[in-house]
């Protein structure tokens, strides 16, 4: 597609307008109640998170092999 700065201010308001068209059919919900519930789901996930408790060395795919010596 067409870089923004390339786009007629037609063109622009026509995007602006299919994206409010697709986010008018999302279901809204108070962020009081929805933000008690993902804070929730979070913490019953936190033992699962390799962010949080790391991941054993053995388990890394990322490891390095071996280390690069300058001489």
């Amino acid at each position: 597609g067409k870089m923004a700065q390339d786009m007629t201010e037609k063109e622009l308001l026509k995007m602006e307008l299919d994206q409010l068209k697709k986010e008018v059919k999302n279901e809204r919900q108070m962020v009081s109640k929805t933000g008690k519930e993902i804070k929730e789901y979070i913490e019953s996930m936190a033992g699962e998170d390799p962010l949080l408790k790391g991941v054993p060395e053995d388990k890394n795919p990322f490891k390095e092999k071996g280390g690069c010596t300058i001489s």
